[in-house]
């Protein structure tokens, strides 16, 4: 069955038990927020995690930087879909033997000369191409993202914050999500995008 960003907006409303729209483009106050929040609410979740659906592989060739001031000095540009490149390895594989990188904005900085197998998480943007737990993931934060807006009622927010832990619980046990694809930034250097350590 297909499924559209319409009805996905209409889902989160439904968590909020507040009335269905008829169109995004609808001049009412909830198609207004649900316009606002979408597209980054589908971003970030994407982001967050390493969701199966959305791991991609790629090779990309790579060019001497030529900075000769630390080991790392091959470049590559990351693919235009990449949200977040996933660690990287010697064969490009998740149980490969990990190897030395940093990324600065849209490039990959690493010890290895070309070309680089990457896996990476895509910025799927067609509900279609998506996995059901992650619709059921991302209705659920959308419905977070309206709930004070929207209702007024705090309690909204607790309802819309639980229906996104029984999603997300839901994914991590069917295994819709990598494990150890968290994307974490505990330490000042990973903050940086230092990651020379490969995680």
């Amino acid at each position: 069955m297909a499924i559209t960003p319409l009805d996905i907006a209409n889902m989160a409303l439904a968590v909020l038990d507040e009335a269905p729209i008829d169109s995004l483009d609808q001049d009412v106050k909830a198609a207004r927020l649900i316009n606002l929040h979408f597209d980054l609410a589908r971003e970030a979740e994407l982001t967050k995690y390493a969701w199966v659906f959305a791991i991609l592989r790629a090779t990309v060739a790579g060019t001497d930087s030529g900075s000769g001031d630390c080991t790392l000095n091959f470049a590559y540009e990351l693919p235009a879909d990449c949200l977040r490149p996933l660690p990287l390895t010697h064969n490009g594989e998740p149980d490969g033997v990990p190897i030395s990188w940093l990324q600065e904005a849209g490039v990959i900085y690493c010890d290895q000369q070309g070309p680089l197998a990457i896996r990476y998480v895509a910025n799927l943007t067609d509900p279609n191409d998506w996995d059901a737990l992650f619709t059921e993931v991302l209705v659920a934060a959308l419905a977070i993202k309206l709930a004070h807006p929207l209702t007024h009622k705090s309690g909204m927010i607790d309802i819309a914050r639980s229906a996104y832990d029984r999603a997300l619980d839901a994914a991590l046990t069917a295994n819709a999500i990598q494990r150890g694809g968290r994307f974490y930034t505990a330490s000042w250097g990973s903050q940086r995008g230092d990651n020379r350590i490969a995680r």
